[in-house]
């Protein structure tokens, strides 16, 4: 039977590692995640997992430290926000170029300059083509569900790529919610044992990691890769099928809300969903057409079915919680047109809101569905 609990988000993806009990955890503080690994800290110390905690002097040395016991076939994790996330840059791309499953919850936080340490998505949407797999959570729910699921994810045979489950800095990392915890043995059950293909550890047969790759091979690898990234869509979509039949809580690439019949449509990422929804309600009593898709998978990004789910709209409302700098809008407006071309005669308008932590109410959510005109709009900006 699961078990009903109050937890913030961080103390749920916590909770979400000790029931994986990974071999490893290599991790450095940073504020919104530092509770987060605090919390998984004392676990560790009361001997509740078996867990290698490795206390670094970086991030930078913490996912150099998680590639290093992935390739020798550890299951690892870690956790990160913005400038901890930016100073592990190099690593990223190393760790999904060696094709390293590892887990790294990133609690999404403003980058400097000047300093925030308050919630937009700029840190996860900086590295969002470095080849990691990238699930966005609404809620404390979704961030403990999130967390057991990449798991598998990362290791299925078809992927072996990293996976980065994300969640708002304080909006979801420090407030406490309801959520539904399975039993550990149910939890253990559906991750499963790690079966790592080439472990470095296995003297008798003998790998490589990190050679130099010249243009003879290297085309080749990236290709390798890509594919990987590829397939990674069947793999998310079944996983959350089997999550969904385990807990009664569905998991896809995205959430549809209300968007069947809606004209007006806003997309969104992350714990903006929540406040979306529920002005979707009010003004479908209004008597309004309106609808919110909840984006969850942002790499590998679902293209074709979010242009199937939404471009039968008249207006598309793309919500972004970071700044391109390109002059032309955010990324994931980028990638909702490139979806759209051909496909949908939509208006699509793009928003830029809550930078650096400014709250999205219920007035400012309304508003954006009303939002039209060409470039980009800075909502809830002032002067």
């Amino acid at each position: 039977m699961n078990k009903i609990v109050a937890m913030t988000g961080n103390e749920a993806a916590a909770e979400a590692m000790r029931q994986i009990d990974p071999d490893v955890v290599a991790a450095y503080p940073i504020t919104p995640q530092t509770e987060l690994m605090h919390k998984f800290a004392e676990i560790v110390a009361d001997g509740l997992v078996k867990t290698e905690m490795i206390l670094v002097e970086s991030e930078h040395s913490a996912m150099s430290a998680c590639v290093g016991a992935s390739a020798a076939g550890a299951r690892v994790m870690t956790a990160t926000s913005a400038n901890g996330l930016a100073l592990m840059w190099e690593i990223l791309y190393i760790a999904a170029s060696l094709r390293q499953p590892i887990v790294m919850t990133v609690v999404n936080r403003a980058l400097s300059g000047p300093i925030n340490i308050h919630c937009d998505h700029s840190d996860s949407m900086g590295c969002r083509d470095s080849g990691w797999i990238q699930l966005y959570g609404e809620n404390p729910q979704e961030a403990y569900d999130n967390i057991l699921q990449a798991v598998r994810i990362a290791e299925h045979p078809d992927v072996q790529l990293p996976v980065m489950p994300t969640f708002d800095g304080f909006i979801i990392s420090h407030t406490i919610e309801r959520l539904e915890l399975l039993p550990d043995a149910e939890a253990r059950g559906f991750v499963g044992e790690r079966k790592p293909l080439y472990p470095l550890l296995d003297v008798a047969h003998p790998v490589t990691y990190g050679p130099l790759d010249l243009q003879d091979y290297y085309f080749e690898h990236k290709k390798q890769q890509a594919d990987a990234m590829a397939r990674a869509k069947a793999v998310v979509r079944d996983v959350g099928r089997e999550y969904g039949a385990l807990t009664g809580r569905q998991y896809g690439f995205f959430d549809a809300y209300r968007t069947e019949d809606a004209e007006q449509i806003v997309i969104c990422l992350g714990s903006a969903a929540g406040t979306m929804k529920a002005v979707t309600d009010a003004m479908r009593n209004e008597g309004r057409k309106v609808g919110v898709l909840k984006l969850r998978m942002f790499r590998p990004f679902p293209a074709d079915e979010i242009a199937d789910a939404a471009g039968r709209a008249k207006k598309i409302v793309v919500m972004d919680r970071a700044e391109g700098f390109n002059a032309v809008g955010g990324p994931l407006c980028a990638e909702v047109k490139a979806a759209l071309y051909g496909k949908s005669r939509a208006e699509v308008v793009n928003a830029v809101y809550g930078l650096g932590g400014r709250d999205l109410g219920p007035d400012l959510a309304r508003a954006a569905f009303d939002l039209s005109g060409p470039g980009v709009i800075h909502l809830g900006v002032r002067g």
